[in-house]
């Protein structure tokens, strides 16, 4: 069954959230591990979402890095063990809610 473009944008919207809400564990010696798989996953969803975007709708959004986006997702999901946690949390701390608020105002 396929998504439409506006489940899409929810679920690239729910997933950066899950990851904001998990940022603060990132850095934590109890949850920190739980945490970072956690954003992993939520990142993982990002990029398939972002993946399966038409080219048209990517393509009126010029500002957003979807190729970067969808490569992440790759990485993390085929080739875990190149993934660099300092990343990782650069992503969370600094690129997620620009992306967040660029899909808000399409």
């Amino acid at each position: 069954m396929s998504r439409s473009e506006d489940e899409r944008f929810a679920d690239i919207l729910g997933a950066i959230e899950r990851c904001l809400e998990y940022a603060p564990h990132l850095h934590s010696d109890e949850f920190g591990s739980m945490a970072y798989d956690a954003v992993l996953r939520n990142l993982a969803v990002v990029g398939e979402a972002v993946r399966s975007m038409p080219d048209e709708t990517r393509s009126t959004m010029p500002d957003v890095p979807w190729a970067s986006i969808a490569g992440l997702r790759n990485v993390v999901v085929h080739e875990y063990f190149r993934v660099n946690p300092d990343l990782v949390r650069d992503i969370v701390d600094h690129e997620l809610t620009d992306l967040a608020t660029a899909i808000r105002n399409r």
